[in-house]
């Protein structure tokens, strides 16, 4: 019986010495394996860079947001999707989608070409300087006509992966530029209500040489049907202007009659109008508001969302 046992518990110590042997080479190469496959993750700066461009070439905002710092990524994950869509246009000075190349020069260094309809963007690698965590990569962009514009990018290795840290000298603070951009955006849709008052004052005196009177109300400003324009629908306003809600404002409209109180109905009488425009939700889609007169006199203040009269201060030469 035990001569029967002897070949079996061989047979066990075998496997086991088998199963030791294994384990003993994974500690060996697994280790090895792990590194080489962090190694291979960790992409370079180059590749990480010409990963940042395409996505900013072909306008995919989600991509691109994978090359920023987690700080940079959730910051340009929660702005409007034109903003995010303007700042991937700065990277290739491209304003429409592109279809990205790559190529090599004949140094060695890497070439992204944006290619998008009619026009084109070259973007030529240099040699690349690593200090410790940082890596910067200078890049030359040949213009047609002009001279090429030189510029670093900066990096950052955060989590084994190189990400976006700064375009030449300015960091690429995104929380920060977010609050720029959010003033400047409000600062555009301003610009445009009192833009938008100027064109309704032009169309309410242009229907007023046309049909003898002012209308009363902007809606009879509106697009003109195939048949033609009337007093009705009198063609010298888009649909926004004309139903008073464009560009983040809202439109108010009143006829002042010759004893200077607004007066929308009774318009036979009137002299002239007051346009007023204030933001729909202030703080967002601005902060002031506005008032113009049909002599051209434009009025405006921070009225927090309420609407502008003649008694605020005037806006512009006097």
């Amino acid at each position: 019986m035990s001569f029967d046992k002897a070949p079996s518990t061989s047979r066990r110590l075998d496997g086991r010495n088998r199963a030791l042997a294994i384990f003993a080479l994974a500690g060996i190469f697994f280790p090895a394996l792990a590194h080489a496959q962090q190694q291979q993750s960790a992409a370079s700066p180059e590749t990480a860079l010409s990963e940042a461009l395409s996505a900013a070439c072909k306008q995919d905002s989600a991509i691109f947001a994978n090359s920023l710092t987690s700080d940079n990524a959730a910051a340009y994950r929660a702005l409007p999707g034109p903003q995010r869509t303007a700042l991937m246009k700065r990277f290739v000075l491209l304003e429409d989608p592109g279809r990205p190349l790559f190529s090599t020069s004949t140094t060695g260094h890497a070439i992204v070409r944006c290619e998008s309809p009619g026009i084109a963007t070259e973007m030529r690698f240099g040699e690349t300087r690593l200090r410790e965590n940082l890596a910067f990569v200078p890049m030359e962009i040949p213009l047609p006509g002009e001279s090429s514009r030189s510029i670093t990018f900066g990096l950052v290795r955060e989590g084994g992966n190189w990400k976006l840290l700064s375009v030449g000298l300015i960091l690429l603070d995104i929380p920060s530029m977010a609050k720029q951009w959010e003033q400047a955006d409000m600062d555009a849709r301003e610009d445009n209500a009192i833009a938008n008052l100027r064109a309704l004052a032009s169309a309410l005196e242009t229907y007023r040489r046309a049909y003898g009177d002012w209308p009363e109300s902007l809606e009879l400003l509106g697009p003109a049907p195939a048949s033609g324009v009337s007093p009705a629908a009198a063609g010298l306003a888009d649909a926004d202007l004309a139903a008073g809600n464009k560009d983040g404002y809202a439109i108010r409209y009143s006829i002042v009659p010759t004893g200077g109180k607004p007066a929308p109905q009774d318009s036979s009488k009137a002299e002239s109008f007051n346009l007023a425009a204030s933001p729909i939700e202030y703080g967002k889609t601005g902060r002031r508001s506005f008032f113009l007169d049909s002599t051209g006199v434009l009025r405006g203040a921070d009225k927090h969302g309420g609407v502008a009269t003649a008694a605020d201060s005037r806006i512009g030469p006097a």
